[in-house]
């Protein structure tokens, strides 16, 4: 029984050393080490810093980001309804539709709401 896992043993290994060795000859062996003070300070669009890093950003940014995020994930379940719609037949298209006329009264809502205009 053990001896099925043995190649995947094998597997591991080889990776983990395979992966040290790379650390190794990138990060030490390789690669130039010559810092210095212009090296060591912090890059900024090619200019000094003019305001804290820390500025709040604008609500609106999350809301569309966050608006994305829900959208995409509920066109994502359209890939696993259109590979079984054969399957699933008269009831899948119905779910399906009623799923999708939810999804577009969201959109609407956000719409008319002015969640997705930038100013």
């Amino acid at each position: 029984m053990l001896e099925n896992y043995l190649p995947v043993l094998i597997f591991m290994c080889m990776g983990l050393i395979v992966g040290l060795v790379m650390i190794v000859l990138g990060g030490f062996i390789l690669a130039p080490r010559k810092p210095d003070a212009e090296k060591n300070s912090p890059y900024e669009c090619g200019f000094e810093a003019f305001e804290d890093a820390r500025l709040k950003f604008d609500i609106r940014y999350y809301l569309v980001a966050i608006l994305f995020i829900i959208f995409d994930l509920e066109i994502a379940f359209l890939f696993p309804w259109a590979i079984v719609l054969d399957d699933i037949g008269l009831f899948g298209i119905v779910a399906m539709g009623i799923f999708l006329g939810i999804l577009v009264i969201g959109f609407i809502y956000e719409w008319k709401k002015g969640a997705l205009e930038w100013e």
